[in-house]
């Protein structure tokens, strides 16, 4: 089993290793506004999560749906010890990149929306909201 085990996380590490790799691309077409780019790599990352899921369902059915930490401290298998603090490093890493691409999408858009707004203005009459925003 920890063999199985082992061989699992460490084909998931390869998945998310890739997974981040597209995250970090998607990162530098954001930056430089590569619209066209970004639609591509969207492709790849979303092959890259299928991927990942794949390998999770294959380690969850090795493991019967038992916690990773609890099978590592029972285990006491030093490799295996690695390869899931490895893990856990490498979906920090992808979780913060993934944080910081939304983060400027967000912008993206909220800045989009506001140059739309001044170059085709509502042309209905002003209302203001409870906050006393206009409407």
């Amino acid at each position: 089993m920890v063999s199985d085990l082992n061989r699992v996380i460490l084909e998931e590490h390869k998945a998310l290793q890739a997974l981040l790799s597209a995250l970090d691309g998607q990162f530098e077409y954001l930056t430089k506004r590569e619209v066209f780019a970004l639609d591509k790599i969207a492709a790849t990352i979303e092959e890259c999560a299928k991927e990942v899921a794949k390998f999770e369902i294959q380690r969850r059915k090795l493991t019967n749906g038992q916690g990773m930490s609890e099978i590592v401290n029972q285990l006491k298998n030093e490799e295996l010890e690695n390869n899931y603090r490895n893990i856990k490093n490498l979906l920090e890493e992808i979780q913060l990149q993934k944080d910081t691409n939304e983060l400027l999408i967000r912008q993206g858009l909220g800045f989009t929306t506001q140059m739309l707004n001044v170059l085709n203005p509502d042309k209905g009459p002003k209302t203001y909201n409870p906050y006393g925003k206009k409407r």
